[in-house]
Protein backbone atom coordinates (compact mmCIF):
# COMPACT_ATOMS: atom_id res chain seq x y z
CA UNK A 1 0.00 0.00 0.00
CA UNK A 2 2.94 2.17 0.80
CA UNK A 3 4.81 1.27 -2.21
CA UNK A 4 1.92 2.29 -3.97
CA UNK A 5 1.44 5.85 -2.14
CA UNK A 6 4.97 6.38 -3.03
CA UNK A 7 4.13 5.69 -6.61
CA UNK A 8 1.64 7.64 -7.23
CA UNK A 9 3.43 10.79 -5.26
CA UNK A 10 6.49 10.01 -7.45
CA UNK A 11 4.79 10.07 -10.27
CA UNK A 12 2.57 13.47 -9.52
CA UNK A 13 5.59 15.17 -8.51
CA UNK A 14 7.25 14.06 -11.60
CA UNK A 15 4.01 15.58 -13.76
CA UNK A 16 4.41 18.71 -11.99
CA UNK A 17 8.05 19.19 -12.16
CA UNK A 18 8.02 18.43 -15.91
CA UNK A 19 5.10 20.73 -16.34
CA UNK A 20 5.79 23.91 -13.85
CA UNK A 21 9.44 23.82 -14.71
CA UNK A 22 10.06 22.13 -18.35
CA UNK A 23 6.97 23.38 -19.89
CA UNK A 24 6.76 26.64 -19.35
CA UNK A 25 10.21 27.23 -21.70
CA UNK A 26 8.09 28.03 -24.82
CA UNK A 27 10.94 26.95 -26.72
CA UNK A 28 12.10 23.70 -24.97
CA UNK A 29 8.26 22.73 -25.56
CA UNK A 30 8.24 23.55 -28.97
CA UNK A 31 11.38 21.75 -29.81
CA UNK A 32 10.94 18.24 -27.42
CA UNK A 33 7.38 18.45 -27.84
CA UNK A 34 7.76 18.80 -32.24
CA UNK A 35 10.55 16.18 -31.68
CA UNK A 36 8.70 13.38 -29.31
CA UNK A 37 5.97 14.04 -31.57
CA UNK A 38 7.84 13.42 -34.69
CA UNK A 39 9.89 10.60 -33.36
CA UNK A 40 6.50 8.23 -32.69
CA UNK A 41 5.56 9.15 -35.62
CA UNK A 42 8.55 8.04 -37.56
CA UNK A 43 8.38 5.07 -35.10
CA UNK A 44 5.14 4.24 -36.37
CA UNK A 45 6.10 4.70 -39.76
CA UNK A 46 8.84 2.33 -39.65
CA UNK A 47 6.92 -0.41 -38.01
CA UNK A 48 4.21 -0.06 -40.25
CA UNK A 49 6.91 -0.14 -43.51
CA UNK A 50 8.72 -3.73 -41.42
CA UNK A 51 5.08 -4.67 -42.07
CA UNK A 52 4.33 -3.93 -45.37
CA UNK A 53 8.18 -5.70 -45.85
CA UNK A 54 7.65 -8.45 -44.78
CA UNK A 55 4.30 -8.97 -46.45
CA UNK A 56 5.62 -7.66 -49.90
CA UNK A 57 8.16 -9.28 -52.22
CA UNK A 58 11.72 -9.05 -51.74
CA UNK A 59 12.09 -7.04 -55.24
CA UNK A 60 9.22 -4.08 -54.09
CA UNK A 61 10.99 -3.37 -50.63
CA UNK A 62 10.55 0.46 -50.50
CA UNK A 63 14.01 2.55 -50.71
CA UNK A 64 14.67 4.73 -47.33
CA UNK A 65 14.23 8.25 -47.63
CA UNK A 66 17.51 10.65 -46.91
CA UNK A 67 18.41 10.91 -43.64
CA UNK A 68 19.04 14.80 -44.65
CA UNK A 69 15.70 15.95 -45.07
CA UNK A 70 14.13 14.48 -42.28
CA UNK A 71 17.25 15.60 -40.29
CA UNK A 72 16.69 19.35 -41.81
CA UNK A 73 13.11 19.45 -40.96
CA UNK A 74 13.09 18.45 -37.61
CA UNK A 75 15.28 21.35 -36.65
CA UNK A 76 13.32 23.62 -34.57
CA UNK A 77 15.02 26.90 -35.25
CA UNK A 78 14.89 26.24 -39.62
CA UNK A 79 11.37 26.03 -39.42
CA UNK A 80 10.60 28.91 -37.79
CA UNK A 81 13.02 30.95 -40.01
CA UNK A 82 11.25 29.47 -42.76
CA UNK A 83 7.88 30.33 -41.09
CA UNK A 84 9.58 33.85 -40.73
CA UNK A 85 10.33 34.59 -44.35
CA UNK A 86 7.34 33.54 -45.85
CA UNK A 87 5.75 35.42 -43.22
CA UNK A 88 7.14 38.41 -44.25
CA UNK A 89 6.90 37.77 -47.70
CA UNK A 90 3.13 37.75 -47.39
CA UNK A 91 2.95 41.02 -45.44
CA UNK A 92 5.43 42.77 -47.48
CA UNK A 93 3.56 42.14 -50.75
CA UNK A 94 -0.05 43.55 -48.72
CA UNK A 95 1.61 46.27 -47.36
CA UNK A 96 3.12 47.66 -50.40
CA UNK A 97 2.15 50.52 -51.08
CA UNK A 98 0.83 50.57 -54.50
CA UNK A 99 -0.61 47.99 -56.57
CA UNK A 100 2.03 45.53 -58.23
CA UNK A 101 2.72 45.94 -62.20
CA UNK A 102 -0.09 44.25 -64.15
CA UNK A 103 2.95 43.09 -66.21
CA UNK A 104 4.84 41.67 -63.23
CA UNK A 105 2.16 39.85 -62.60
CA UNK A 106 1.09 38.49 -65.95
CA UNK A 107 4.74 37.78 -66.15
CA UNK A 108 4.77 35.52 -63.01
CA UNK A 109 1.74 33.68 -64.20
CA UNK A 110 3.06 32.74 -67.75
CA UNK A 111 6.37 31.49 -65.77
CA UNK A 112 4.42 28.57 -64.46
CA UNK A 113 2.35 27.59 -67.26
CA UNK A 114 3.98 24.78 -69.77
CA UNK A 115 6.76 25.70 -72.02
CA UNK A 116 5.72 26.57 -75.57
CA UNK A 117 2.15 26.34 -74.74
CA UNK A 118 -0.15 28.68 -76.79
CA UNK A 119 -1.29 30.39 -73.34
CA UNK A 120 2.20 30.76 -71.91
CA UNK A 121 3.07 32.82 -75.15
CA UNK A 122 0.07 34.84 -75.57
CA UNK A 123 0.35 35.71 -71.58
CA UNK A 124 3.87 36.68 -72.25
CA UNK A 125 3.17 38.93 -74.88
CA UNK A 126 0.04 40.66 -73.27
CA UNK A 127 2.42 41.49 -70.54
CA UNK A 128 4.84 43.72 -72.79
CA UNK A 129 1.76 46.05 -73.57
CA UNK A 130 1.06 47.18 -70.04
CA UNK A 131 -2.29 46.41 -69.99
CA UNK A 132 -3.91 48.34 -67.37
CA UNK A 133 -2.25 51.45 -68.85
CA UNK A 134 -3.18 50.60 -72.33
CA UNK A 135 -6.94 49.88 -71.36
CA UNK A 136 -6.97 53.26 -69.57
CA UNK A 137 -5.24 54.88 -72.38
CA UNK A 138 -8.08 53.19 -74.79
CA UNK A 139 -10.99 54.31 -72.15
CA UNK A 140 -9.59 58.13 -72.72
CA UNK A 141 -9.93 57.94 -76.00
CA UNK A 142 -13.15 56.58 -76.47
CA UNK A 143 -14.67 58.92 -73.76
CA UNK A 144 -13.75 61.51 -75.80
CA UNK A 145 -14.84 60.11 -79.08
CA UNK A 146 -18.29 59.90 -77.36
CA UNK A 147 -18.10 63.68 -75.90
CA UNK A 148 -18.12 65.36 -79.73
CA UNK A 149 -20.93 66.89 -80.44
CA UNK A 150 -22.49 66.32 -83.39
CA UNK A 151 -23.65 68.60 -85.15
CA UNK A 152 -27.52 69.07 -85.89
CA UNK A 153 -27.52 67.27 -89.80
CA UNK A 154 -30.81 66.36 -91.46
CA UNK A 155 -31.92 63.15 -90.61
CA UNK A 156 -32.33 60.23 -93.26
CA UNK A 157 -35.93 59.77 -91.50
CA UNK A 158 -37.84 60.99 -89.13
CA UNK A 159 -37.19 58.99 -86.44
CA UNK A 160 -33.52 58.45 -87.15
CA UNK A 161 -31.13 59.95 -84.72
CA UNK A 162 -27.66 61.50 -85.81
CA UNK A 163 -24.55 59.50 -84.60
CA UNK A 164 -20.80 58.52 -84.89
CA UNK A 165 -19.73 55.69 -86.91
CA UNK A 166 -19.80 52.37 -85.28
CA UNK A 167 -16.96 50.98 -87.09
CA UNK A 168 -14.57 54.47 -87.06
CA UNK A 169 -14.70 53.72 -83.35
CA UNK A 170 -13.84 50.26 -83.76
CA UNK A 171 -10.45 51.14 -85.91
CA UNK A 172 -9.93 53.81 -83.38
CA UNK A 173 -10.19 51.56 -80.13
CA UNK A 174 -7.79 48.87 -81.88
CA UNK A 175 -5.49 51.01 -83.53
CA UNK A 176 -4.61 52.99 -80.22
CA UNK A 177 -4.67 49.81 -77.90
CA UNK A 178 -2.04 48.80 -80.45
CA UNK A 179 -0.18 51.87 -80.61
CA UNK A 180 -0.20 52.04 -76.52
CA UNK A 181 1.01 48.12 -76.48
CA UNK A 182 4.24 49.11 -78.90
CA UNK A 183 4.94 52.29 -76.39
CA UNK A 184 4.62 50.29 -73.76
CA UNK A 185 6.91 47.25 -74.80
CA UNK A 186 9.67 49.96 -75.99
CA UNK A 187 10.04 51.34 -72.82
CA UNK A 188 10.60 47.82 -71.38
CA UNK A 189 13.20 47.04 -73.80
CA UNK A 190 14.89 50.02 -73.08
CA UNK A 191 15.32 49.50 -69.13
CA UNK A 192 15.40 46.06 -67.97
CA UNK A 193 18.50 46.33 -65.94
CA UNK A 194 16.64 49.53 -64.26
CA UNK A 195 13.39 47.17 -63.52
CA UNK A 196 15.34 44.86 -62.02
CA UNK A 197 15.94 47.47 -58.84
CA UNK A 198 12.14 47.71 -58.02
CA UNK A 199 9.95 45.65 -56.42
CA UNK A 200 7.29 46.91 -58.26
CA UNK A 201 8.78 45.89 -61.58
CA UNK A 202 11.27 43.34 -61.06
CA UNK A 203 9.14 40.83 -62.53
CA UNK A 204 8.56 41.99 -65.98
CA UNK A 205 8.81 39.28 -68.63
CA UNK A 206 12.34 40.64 -69.85
CA UNK A 207 13.81 40.69 -66.44
CA UNK A 208 12.85 37.51 -66.27
CA UNK A 209 14.16 36.76 -69.62
CA UNK A 210 10.94 34.98 -70.57
CA UNK A 211 11.26 36.13 -73.72
CA UNK A 212 14.23 37.45 -76.17
CA UNK A 213 15.05 40.97 -76.82
CA UNK A 214 14.58 39.82 -80.58
CA UNK A 215 10.79 38.84 -80.03
CA UNK A 216 9.90 42.14 -77.99
CA UNK A 217 11.34 44.00 -80.49
CA UNK A 218 9.56 42.29 -83.28
CA UNK A 219 6.14 43.03 -81.41
CA UNK A 220 7.03 46.45 -80.26
CA UNK A 221 7.32 47.26 -83.95
CA UNK A 222 4.74 45.27 -85.03
CA UNK A 223 2.08 46.22 -82.83
CA UNK A 224 3.02 50.36 -83.98
CA UNK A 225 2.85 49.54 -88.02
CA UNK A 226 -0.41 47.82 -87.35
CA UNK A 227 -2.14 50.19 -85.00
CA UNK A 228 -0.94 53.58 -86.87
CA UNK A 229 -1.76 51.30 -90.34
CA UNK A 230 -5.40 50.98 -88.51
CA UNK A 231 -5.87 54.66 -87.74
CA UNK A 232 -4.65 55.89 -90.97
CA UNK A 233 -7.23 53.27 -92.53
CA UNK A 234 -10.47 53.47 -90.95
CA UNK A 235 -9.93 56.95 -89.07
CA UNK A 236 -8.04 59.69 -90.48
CA UNK A 237 -4.48 60.98 -91.14
CA UNK A 238 -4.39 63.70 -88.20
CA UNK A 239 -5.42 60.96 -85.68
CA UNK A 240 -2.70 58.58 -86.96
CA UNK A 241 -0.07 61.19 -86.39
CA UNK A 242 -0.98 61.87 -82.93
CA UNK A 243 -0.76 58.20 -82.67
CA UNK A 244 2.93 57.94 -84.02
CA UNK A 245 3.81 61.10 -81.70
CA UNK A 246 2.53 59.17 -78.76
CA UNK A 247 5.00 56.14 -79.46
CA UNK A 248 8.25 58.65 -80.07
CA UNK A 249 7.36 60.46 -76.89
CA UNK A 250 6.31 58.11 -74.56
CA UNK A 251 10.13 55.44 -75.68
CA UNK A 252 11.82 57.82 -77.32
CA UNK A 253 11.50 61.06 -75.25
CA UNK A 254 10.03 59.99 -71.18
CA UNK A 255 11.70 56.62 -70.90
CA UNK A 256 15.34 58.30 -71.61
CA UNK A 257 14.44 61.22 -69.57
CA UNK A 258 13.15 59.65 -66.53
CA UNK A 259 16.96 58.62 -65.77
CA UNK A 260 18.12 62.77 -66.53
CA UNK A 261 15.82 65.18 -65.24
CA UNK A 262 12.19 65.80 -63.61
CA UNK A 263 10.81 67.21 -66.51
CA UNK A 264 10.07 63.40 -67.21
CA UNK A 265 6.58 63.91 -65.46
CA UNK A 266 5.32 66.66 -67.62
CA UNK A 267 6.75 64.81 -70.83
CA UNK A 268 4.23 62.53 -69.39
CA UNK A 269 1.90 63.96 -68.63
CA UNK A 270 1.76 65.11 -72.50
CA UNK A 271 1.50 61.15 -73.39
CA UNK A 272 -1.76 60.49 -71.53
CA UNK A 273 -3.39 64.23 -72.66
CA UNK A 274 -2.91 62.61 -76.17
CA UNK A 275 -5.68 59.82 -76.90
CA UNK A 276 -8.55 61.82 -76.01
CA UNK A 277 -7.08 64.41 -78.56
CA UNK A 278 -7.27 61.43 -80.88
CA UNK A 279 -10.59 60.46 -80.21
CA UNK A 280 -11.64 64.12 -80.58
CA UNK A 281 -10.42 64.10 -84.02
CA UNK A 282 -11.16 60.91 -84.61
CA UNK A 283 -14.91 61.97 -84.19
CA UNK A 284 -14.09 65.49 -85.80
CA UNK A 285 -13.29 64.35 -89.37
CA UNK A 286 -16.75 62.60 -89.59
CA UNK A 287 -18.11 66.23 -89.15
CA UNK A 288 -15.74 68.58 -91.22
CA UNK A 289 -15.43 70.10 -94.39
CA UNK A 290 -11.97 69.30 -95.99
CA UNK A 291 -10.67 66.90 -92.94
CA UNK A 292 -7.12 68.95 -92.49
CA UNK A 293 -5.05 68.59 -89.64
CA UNK A 294 -6.11 72.44 -89.27
CA UNK A 295 -9.33 71.92 -89.29
CA UNK A 296 -9.59 69.27 -87.24
CA UNK A 297 -7.06 70.72 -84.41
CA UNK A 298 -7.74 73.83 -84.58
CA UNK A 299 -10.40 74.94 -86.33
CA UNK A 300 -14.23 75.61 -85.44
CA UNK A 301 -14.87 73.49 -82.29
CA UNK A 302 -11.59 72.20 -81.66
CA UNK A 303 -11.68 73.59 -78.24
CA UNK A 304 -13.37 70.32 -76.56
CA UNK A 305 -10.82 67.90 -77.76
CA UNK A 306 -7.92 70.34 -76.11
CA UNK A 307 -9.63 70.88 -72.84
CA UNK A 308 -10.53 66.73 -72.43
CA UNK A 309 -6.63 66.84 -73.38
CA UNK A 310 -6.40 69.71 -70.67
CA UNK A 311 -8.07 67.18 -68.24
CA UNK A 312 -5.86 63.62 -68.54
CA UNK A 313 -2.55 66.18 -68.58
CA UNK A 314 -3.98 67.81 -65.21
CA UNK A 315 -5.30 64.38 -63.56
CA UNK A 316 -1.51 62.69 -63.95
CA UNK A 317 0.31 64.77 -61.55
CA UNK A 318 -2.01 64.64 -58.56
CA UNK A 319 -1.91 60.63 -59.75
CA UNK A 320 1.50 59.91 -60.24
CA UNK A 321 2.70 62.35 -57.45
CA UNK A 322 1.17 60.48 -54.83
CA UNK A 323 1.57 57.13 -56.10
CA UNK A 324 5.85 57.80 -56.69
CA UNK A 325 6.06 59.53 -53.10
CA UNK A 326 5.03 56.12 -51.27
CA UNK A 327 7.52 54.49 -52.99
CA UNK A 328 9.83 57.58 -53.74
CA UNK A 329 13.02 55.00 -52.00
CA UNK A 330 12.98 52.32 -54.99
CA UNK A 331 12.85 55.09 -58.03
CA UNK A 332 16.11 56.79 -55.99
CA UNK A 333 17.50 53.07 -55.37
CA UNK A 334 16.49 52.59 -59.10
CA UNK A 335 18.31 55.85 -60.49
CA UNK A 336 15.05 57.39 -62.22
CA UNK A 337 14.90 61.36 -61.06
CA UNK A 338 11.37 61.71 -59.25
CA UNK A 339 10.15 64.55 -57.70
CA UNK A 340 9.28 62.81 -54.92
CA UNK A 341 12.64 62.60 -53.73
CA UNK A 342 14.61 65.09 -55.64
CA UNK A 343 12.12 67.92 -54.16
CA UNK A 344 9.45 67.02 -52.06
CA UNK A 345 8.39 70.27 -51.10
CA UNK A 346 7.72 70.95 -54.72
CA UNK A 347 6.29 67.76 -55.27
CA UNK A 348 2.77 68.09 -53.09
CA UNK A 349 2.97 72.01 -54.79
CA UNK A 350 3.17 70.51 -58.07
CA UNK A 351 0.09 67.81 -56.95
CA UNK A 352 -1.80 70.84 -55.18
CA UNK A 353 -1.57 73.11 -58.56
CA UNK A 354 -2.70 70.66 -61.40
CA UNK A 355 -5.58 69.49 -58.87
CA UNK A 356 -6.92 72.63 -58.60
CA UNK A 357 -6.02 73.48 -62.59
CA UNK A 358 -9.29 70.65 -63.11
CA UNK A 359 -11.81 73.34 -61.93
CA UNK A 360 -11.16 75.69 -64.72
CA UNK A 361 -11.41 72.96 -67.37
CA UNK A 362 -14.13 71.28 -66.43
CA UNK A 363 -16.12 74.73 -66.21
CA UNK A 364 -14.49 74.91 -69.87
CA UNK A 365 -16.30 72.02 -71.40
CA UNK A 366 -19.62 73.28 -70.13
CA UNK A 367 -18.72 76.99 -71.74
CA UNK A 368 -17.72 75.33 -75.06
CA UNK A 369 -20.80 73.67 -75.77
CA UNK A 370 -19.30 70.22 -74.58
CA UNK A 371 -21.41 69.39 -71.82
CA UNK A 372 -24.52 71.01 -69.69
CA UNK A 373 -24.39 74.11 -67.53
CA UNK A 374 -25.50 71.39 -65.12
CA UNK A 375 -21.63 69.49 -65.19
CA UNK A 376 -19.91 72.07 -63.39
CA UNK A 377 -21.96 71.64 -60.23
CA UNK A 378 -21.28 68.16 -60.35
CA UNK A 379 -18.01 68.27 -61.39
CA UNK A 380 -16.82 70.75 -58.87
CA UNK A 381 -17.82 68.76 -55.89
CA UNK A 382 -15.36 65.91 -57.30
CA UNK A 383 -12.38 68.19 -57.94
CA UNK A 384 -13.20 69.87 -54.63
CA UNK A 385 -12.44 66.64 -53.49
CA UNK A 386 -9.50 65.61 -55.16
CA UNK A 387 -8.20 69.12 -54.47
CA UNK A 388 -8.94 68.42 -50.48
CA UNK A 389 -6.84 65.39 -50.89
CA UNK A 390 -3.57 67.33 -52.91
CA UNK A 391 -4.39 70.28 -49.98
CA UNK A 392 -3.28 67.41 -46.86
CA UNK A 393 -1.17 65.79 -48.93
CA UNK A 394 0.84 69.14 -49.95
CA UNK A 395 0.52 69.95 -45.91
CA UNK A 396 2.00 66.60 -44.53
CA UNK A 397 4.18 66.59 -47.92
CA UNK A 398 2.88 63.17 -47.97
CA UNK A 399 3.52 61.49 -44.77
CA UNK A 400 0.17 60.55 -42.31
CA UNK A 401 -1.35 58.69 -44.93
CA UNK A 402 -1.80 61.73 -47.19
CA UNK A 403 0.09 60.41 -49.98
CA UNK A 404 -2.38 56.84 -49.65
CA UNK A 405 -5.43 59.27 -49.60
CA UNK A 406 -4.93 61.36 -52.69
CA UNK A 407 -3.60 57.94 -54.66
CA UNK A 408 -7.12 56.70 -54.31
CA UNK A 409 -8.95 59.74 -54.87
CA UNK A 410 -7.32 60.21 -57.98
CA UNK A 411 -7.98 56.60 -58.72
CA UNK A 412 -11.70 57.52 -58.74
CA UNK A 413 -12.04 60.77 -59.47
CA UNK A 414 -11.16 60.16 -63.17
CA UNK A 415 -14.06 57.55 -63.96
CA UNK A 416 -16.45 59.84 -62.19
CA UNK A 417 -15.58 63.11 -63.72
CA UNK A 418 -15.43 61.01 -66.99
CA UNK A 419 -18.91 59.20 -66.69
CA UNK A 420 -20.66 62.70 -65.59
CA UNK A 421 -19.05 64.64 -68.70
CA UNK A 422 -20.81 61.71 -70.69
CA UNK A 423 -24.10 61.99 -68.55
CA UNK A 424 -23.96 65.33 -69.22
CA UNK A 425 -23.39 66.00 -72.79
CA UNK A 426 -24.74 68.90 -74.28
CA UNK A 427 -28.13 68.52 -75.45
CA UNK A 428 -28.39 64.46 -74.19
CA UNK A 429 -31.11 64.87 -71.23
CA UNK A 430 -33.39 67.42 -73.55
CA UNK A 431 -33.41 64.16 -76.14
CA UNK A 432 -33.92 61.58 -74.11
CA UNK A 433 -37.16 63.93 -72.17
CA UNK A 434 -37.86 64.52 -75.72
CA UNK A 435 -37.85 60.95 -76.77
CA UNK A 436 -39.82 60.01 -73.79
CA UNK A 437 -42.49 62.13 -73.88
CA UNK A 438 -42.85 62.26 -77.77
CA UNK A 439 -42.09 66.24 -78.36
CA UNK A 440 -40.15 66.72 -81.44
CA UNK A 441 -36.79 68.68 -81.42
CA UNK A 442 -35.75 71.69 -83.16
CA UNK A 443 -33.73 69.05 -85.69
CA UNK A 444 -37.11 67.29 -86.45
CA UNK A 445 -39.23 70.60 -87.00
CA UNK A 446 -36.44 71.26 -89.32
CA UNK A 447 -36.71 68.08 -90.83
CA UNK A 448 -40.37 68.74 -91.57
CA UNK A 449 -40.35 72.03 -93.30
CA UNK A 450 -37.70 71.17 -95.45
CA UNK A 451 -39.49 68.17 -96.12
CA UNK A 452 -42.75 70.09 -97.16
CA UNK A 453 -40.46 72.59 -99.46
CA UNK A 454 -38.91 69.71 -101.11
CA UNK A 455 -42.50 67.86 -101.91
CA UNK A 456 -43.71 71.29 -102.93
CA UNK A 457 -40.18 71.83 -105.40
CA UNK A 458 -41.53 68.61 -106.86
CA UNK A 459 -44.95 69.35 -107.57
CA UNK A 460 -43.61 72.37 -109.71
CA UNK A 461 -40.80 70.51 -111.29
CA UNK A 462 -43.60 67.76 -112.43
CA UNK A 463 -45.92 71.12 -113.53
CA UNK A 464 -42.97 72.51 -115.36
CA UNK A 465 -43.04 69.57 -117.19
CA UNK A 466 -46.45 68.95 -118.11
CA UNK A 467 -46.66 72.06 -119.55
CA UNK A 468 -43.75 71.66 -121.86
CA UNK A 469 -44.95 68.39 -123.06
CA UNK A 470 -48.20 70.23 -123.98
Amino acid sequence: MSSSRHAVAVGKSRNSFSKDYFWTNSTLRETLGQSLARSRRDIQSSIASARAGEAAPASSAPQSEPVGTSVEDALPHRRRKRRREGDAGEIAEKRYPIALDASAQLADISSQLPQRSFKRVFTTYLSLSKPRLSFLVVLTATAAYSLYPVPGLLAPAATATPSLSTLTLFFLTSGTALCSASANAFNMLMEPEHDAKMSRTRNRPLVRKLISTRGAMAFAITCGVVGTGALYYGVNPTTTFLGFTNIVLYAGCYTPLKRMHVLNTWIGAVVGGIPPLMGWTAAAGQCAHDGTWQELLFGEGSAGGWLCAALLFAWQFPHFNSLSWSIREEYKHAGYRMLAWVNPAQNGRVALRYAILMFPVCIGLSFCGVTDWSFIATSSLVNGWMAWKAVEFWREQGHKGTARGLFWASVWHLPIVMVLAMAQKKGLGERVWRSIFGYPDEGDELYYEVGELEEEEEKLKALVERRSAA
